[in-house]
């Protein structure tokens, strides 16, 4: 990255007084926006941007003072879930009333609401959710009509995660490092984390492949996950939830190390059969999907039955000591 650009995206995350200067969050706000305008010829990211033409569909949980925000890409830019903005800056219990009230306090905000937020599908626990969303300057305008003592670092917050979005994007190795981080300073073990990136891995050409193949619909994505979960733990995502004890939580990241050893064999076996069978189209994928799934499952029946304990556990990882300091 040009030395003028990080200056610049430092002076924004790090101001001396206020974030009032326009010159350097125009910056950051653009360099999202636009990001291969600021990856120089022959660097990693300039080498990965036939790659990024499609639009990217990662989803991603950030922190702000322990409170989740949920983000995900669109146009090759950071969109962040707006309920998730306000329950961070608010002590509102109902983010959908504090949104329909704000809009009603601020006439300019209920008029350019529809330019400000995006209906994107955002990753959660349940699936795949269309949910409102907003970019950094979408943000920013939203921040204005919420009277709070957290708005300021809350601004220095958004700008840092814009900076972090374009080393990633000249680097992409930085967002595995920064998840891995993340979940290391939420208190998992080695182990653990180890386990969670190769199942993300793993997930990751599951889908590339469902992709390739002819899946287009989010709902038939859902369908297929759902498939291989049955098959795998006799229960779909939804209802290992419960099982479990979560609602907003992402059901992978509250999994032992054998639900995930399963998971990623399940969506292992399911990649292999549609690649070697090559199967096309949502009926062919579901019946790898259930064939995916029948191999773990099998397996998973099997040692239970040897080792007498069940794998599947109604442990979640809700209390874990988290390590305050990284979590800022």
């Amino acid at each position: 990255m040009a030395e003028w650009l990080k200056a610049a995206v430092l002076k924004t995350v790090v101001p001396q007084g206020t974030l009032s200067s326009n010159l350097s969050l125009s910056v950051v706000i653009d360099a999202q926006a636009n990001p291969v305008r600021y990856i120089r010829a022959g660097s990693p990211g300039a080498k990965k941007r036939e790659s990024m033409d499609k639009e990217i569909s990662t989803t991603k949980i950030a922190i702000f003072r322990k409170q989740e925000i949920r983000k995900t890409i669109h146009n090759n830019e950071w969109f962040f879930v707006v309920e998730d903005v306000v329950l961070a800056l608010t002590d509102s219990s109902d983010a959908k009333q504090y949104i329909q009230r704000m809009k009603q306090r601020d006439d300019e905000l209920a008029k350019g609401w529809v330019q400000i937020v995006h209906t994107l599908a955002v990753q959660t626990t349940g699936g795949k959710q269309r949910m409102i969303c907003a970019n950094t300057e979408g943000v920013f305008r939203i921040i204005q009509s919420i009277p709070s003592a957290k708005a300021e670092p809350f601004k220095r917050w958004l700008a840092k995660v814009g900076y972090e979005r374009i080393q990633e994007i000249e680097n992409p190795e930085l967002a595995q490092k920064r998840t891995r981080a993340l979940y290391k300073a939420k208190g998992y073990s080695e182990d653990w984390i180890e386990k969670r990136m190769r199942g993300i891995a793993i997930r990751e050409e599951l889908t590339d492949q469902w992709q390739k193949r002819g899946i287009k619909e989010q709902k038939e994505y859902e369908i297929l996950t759902a498939e291989i979960s049955k098959a795998t733990f006799d229960m779909t995502p939804s209802a290992y939830k419960k099982h479990k004890g979560l609602k907003r939580e992402d059901l992978r990241d509250h999994m032992t190390d054998l639900e995930l050893i399963f998971s990623m064999l399940g969506e292992a076996s399911t990649k292999e059969i549609a690649v070697n069978k090559d199967a096309q189209g949502f009926v062919e994928n579901k019946q790898a999907a259930f064939e995916g799934g029948a191999v773990a499952g099998n397996a998973r029946k099997e040692l239970e039955r040897k080792s007498g304990k069940k794998v599947i556990s109604k442990e979640n990882y809700k209390k874990l000591p988290q390590k305050k300091k990284l979590l800022k």
